[in-house]
């Protein structure tokens, strides 16, 4: 089974990921650990991520394409979950061409629901927690920093909704219930 997980920063796909991983036995591939992971292998790909990131320049999303795609002809296991891309149409439209070039399909589109408002108050409580426990905290973890990448996310990613329920794709979750209530959700929704 492949697929996405969909949702403003902070709605808790990388934690949701991260379960099923263990509970699926599915494959992460966030596009951050990829090329923090090509950048550091040595390979073609990784020297020109490495190259890339060192001019302080974006990925293209040829590169991230095919960092994907070399993941998509390793092991399988339970499947993939696409966590941070697509980001846009157009890499929407690159990874479907992708999963048909591989002959893989993508199963659903998990898109995790939350509200904005209690959403920005849960992520600057949990770095006001942080910093208190002496922990280290995200420089972005504050109110107007969050509320811009909210507003990066609406802009760009949000349409991606529309995209994924025209394709029939589209499960919504409610993102603000507990961690085991959001796992149990996502799990009643791959189950069907």
């Amino acid at each position: 089974m492949n697929i996405i997980l969909l949702g403003p920063p902070g709605a808790g796909k990388g934690t949701q990921a991260q379960m099923l991983v263990e509970s699926r036995d599915m494959i992460q591939l966030s596009t951050g650990d990829m090329l923090r992971e090509a950048k550091d292998s040595g390979s073609e790909m990784g020297r020109i991520v490495a190259d890339v990131m060192a001019r302080g320049d974006l990925v293209t999303d040829e590169i991230v394409i095919g960092l994907i795609r070399e993941k998509l002809q390793g092991e399988k296991r339970g499947g993939f979950i696409f966590d941070g891309f697509p980001r846009t149409l157009a890499q929407a439209d690159a990874l479907a061409d992708l999963l048909d070039e591989q002959g893989e399909t993508l199963d659903a589109v998990v898109e995790m629901q939350v509200d904005d408002d209690t959403l920005v108050k849960r992520i600057v409580g949990r770095a006001a927690e942080a910093a208190a426990a002496g922990q280290p905290v995200r420089a972005d973890d504050n109110e107007e920093s969050v509320r811009r990448r909210l507003m990066e996310y609406y802009k760009k990613t949000a349409p991606l909704i529309g995209y994924y329920h025209a394709k029939g794709k589209l499960a919504p979750v409610d993102g603000m219930g507990s961690m085991d209530e959001v796992k149990a959700a996502i799990a009643a929704t791959l189950d069907k």
